[in-house]
């Protein structure tokens, strides 16, 4: 029987365009160092696989112009490390993109424009426990930028009778990442590893923690800052009942969402007493505990609490929501994204021996929203192993795409062949870790 060579001819092709060998392609890129706004000549760029549990591929340093090229043995999703000054800076790169442009920063241990805006804790009390999620919310605006970075970037203070449940961080490209402070002395002293990057347009740090504490009906906070803050902020349930303590300036705060109430006390230096009393039980609407819910109530729910109707009494008139704590409503009300929800089975599940995170909140359609060109990994990883590096990876680059979605900067093409082939490795990378 004779075949015909232009019915078998398109076969060929296919198998041979198709073969391993061929899908191979080369990825090329510049390093570029913000710090000294110039090319990062030396670094080491590494090729690590993202399918096979960060294996490192292939390896080069940057030219004098920052330029690296790396060759892939096959199309499928990698990831790249850049080692700069003490720093390991990592890039997501799909399949199909063959360009990856990265920013690094030199880090110090201590960084000049590094601060506290707003530390906001969010209390609710049921069944014997008082029940607190703390977010920090920390700027670096530095001139020249740079990262702050250290054993101790950051350190909290909570209650010495807090038990931690989990913990989170979030950089300036709106991606929450589980993270596991250290215990330091005295107890209740934490300490944050994660890196402190500049800020992205007004996007900074977020350090999150969750913990309970046992609750008799009554309990006195005294919160310690470890450096100056712009805004401390208490979040508590309508029903409960709020006392400043002696020397505190506590104010309410006012926007008009039922069911909670605020206290605000603004430029607080180290030292500064912060103490205040709560009684009562009470939760969140349950409709907006998935939200991390938290703002103040209005004038009707606050009724009886107080003097004229303000919760706690004796704080003064009410004022107007500052501009400074307006600016995290949404990450104080947001959780996760509703579209992030199919892909929640895989980023809220907890890997065989890796802490619990807290509930790590993303930025919703009404915040903003900003790609993340590289995210920023201190070279000491606190002994995370490569696949939970793996799954950090994954989980930031699904939120990346998800956000770029909402964005309009990613077609529904490319986010129809990205997010599949995402989800693929993770699903994998989560069967290994299990």
């Amino acid at each position: 029987m004779k075949i015909s060579l232009y019915r078998i001819l398109p076969a060929l092709v296919l198998a041979i365009a198709t073969s391993p060998a061929l899908l191979a392609r080369t990825i090329q890129g510049t390093v570029t160092n913000i710090t000294a706004n110039k090319p990062s000549a030396g670094d080491t760029v590494t090729l690590l696989s993202l399918s096979a549990g960060l294996d490192e591929l292939s390896s080069t340093k940057t030219d004098s112009k920052g330029h690296f090229s790396l060759n892939t043995p096959a199309e499928e999703p990698y990831l790249i490390r850049v080692e700069h000054d003490k720093g390991a800076y990592f890039k997501n790169v799909p399949p199909g993109i063959t360009q990856a442009d990265i920013t690094v920063y030199d880090v110090a241990a201590k960084v000049e424009g590094v601060s506290t805006e707003a530390d906001v804790m969010r209390v609710e009390a049921d069944n014997g426990q008082l029940h607190v999620t703390e977010n920090y919310f920390v700027k670096n605006v530095s001139s020249p930028p740079r990262t702050q970075s250290s054993e101790h970037t950051f350190e909290v203070v909570l209650p010495a009778d807090a038990v931690l449940e989990g913990a989170a961080t979030t950089g300036p490209s709106n991606m929450p990442i589980s993270a596991t402070p250290d215990p330091v002395n005295p107890k209740g002293h934490y300490a944050f590893s994660y890196p402190i990057r500049p800020n992205e347009g007004e996007n900074g740090t977020r350090f999150q923690l969750s913990y309970h504490l046992n609750y008799s009906g009554n309990y006195k906070f005294s919160p310690k800052e470890m450096g100056a803050v712009d805004n401390v902020a208490i979040i508590l349930p309508a029903s409960m009942k709020f006392e400043p303590g002696a020397g505190t300036s506590y104010q309410t705060v006012n926007d008009g969402t039922p069911g909670a109430q605020t206290f605000l006390m603004r430029g607080v230096h180290p030292g500064e007493a912060l103490d205040f009393n709560v009684s009562g039980t009470g939760s969140f609407p349950r409709e907006n505990q998935g939200a991390d819910q938290g703002a103040q109530s209005s004038p009707a729910d606050n009724a009886g609490n107080g003097p004229n109707g303000r919760p706690g009494g004796g704080l003064g008139n009410p004022i107007d929501t500052p501009d400074p704590l307006s600016k995290y409503k949404w990450w104080i009300l947001s959780g996760l994204a509703l579209v992030l929800v199919a892909i929640a089975a895989f980023l809220l599940r907890k890997p065989s021996g890796v802490t619990e995170a807290a509930p790590a909140i993303a930025g919703s359609a009404a915040s903003p929203v900003f790609t993340p060109a590289s995210t920023v990994i201190p070279t000491s990883s606190n002994g995370r192993t490569r696949n939970q590096l793996l799954l950090d990876a994954l989980k930031e680059e699904l939120f990346s795409i998800e956000s770029e979605k909402i964005a309009g900067t990613l077609s529904t093409e490319e986010y129809a062949e990205v997010k599949p082939a995402l989800e693929t490795v993770l699903r994998r990378a989560l069967k290994r870790q299990g």
